[in-house]
């Protein structure tokens, strides 16, 4: 089998990035694009992140989670602490998350340090989300082998009868991580690949040192 993808060829030309019309910190820029995203990718998932950690095991993998809450502190995203990606972040918090906005031609790469939320904080997006997402959440020993799909129905059916009739609490296996960010690029496509590159770095004055990239 030979699947020769050398000539997929797209033409980037929607946007421009220029290091003068930058504000200070990233949060303000990401703010800026994630809304601007919002508005073009109608029907798209705009908080798709992508999140790479490194394994026990000594590689990286990534995979896709959804971003829930921003601010000036870093990025929330919610998990099976248990979980793989739980287990790598324990072992090692260093992880880099990205976003690919296509109809915006813009893509955003965040290297951090990820570390658990408040149980407080947990406990109230917990609280917003569907039962059945609940539910899942104390079904699903996330990551871990199962023999075959009917044993996470029957648990999914057991914790439904458990839970019947009364409010779902938040098993203490699951909660979030919010990613303190240490670097922020900022890339936007341009024609004949002269893609613009800006990079924020945090410094240990709590400012950001800013920087144009070369493509």
């Amino acid at each position: 089998m030979n699947n020769d993808l050398s000539n997929y060829r797209k033409v980037y030309q929607k946007g421009e990035l220029l290091k003068a019309n930058v504000p200070e910190t990233p949060i303000e820029l990401f703010q800026q694009w994630f809304h601007e995203a919002e508005g073009a990718e109608s029907g798209s998932e705009t908080n798709a992140m992508n999140i790479a950690s490194i394994g026990l095991d000594g590689f990286p993998k990534s995979r896709i989670v959804l971003l829930k809450r921003f601010t000036w502190e870093g990025f929330v995203f919610y998990t099976n602490y248990n979980s793989e990606k739980g287990k790598a972040i324990a072992n090692n918090p260093n992880v880099c998350a990205s976003f690919f906005w296509e109809h915006q031609e813009r893509q955003v790469i965040i290297k951090g340090k990820a570390e658990k939320i408040s149980a407080n904080l947990s406990d109230g997006y917990f609280e917003s989300r569907p039962e059945g997402s609940k539910l899942g959440a104390w079904a699903s020993n996330q990551s871990e082998v199962v023999a075959s799909k009917d044993i996470l129905n029957n648990q999914l059916e057991e914790f439904t009868k458990k839970f019947e009739g009364q409010e779902i609490p938040r098993p203490e296996h699951w909660g979030g991580y919010i990613i303190k960010p240490i670097s922020v690029e900022f890339w936007q496509g341009r024609p004949n690949r002269m893609h613009d590159r800006i990079r924020y770095t945090l410094l240990e004055n709590f400012e950001w040192k800013i920087e144009r990239l070369a493509p």
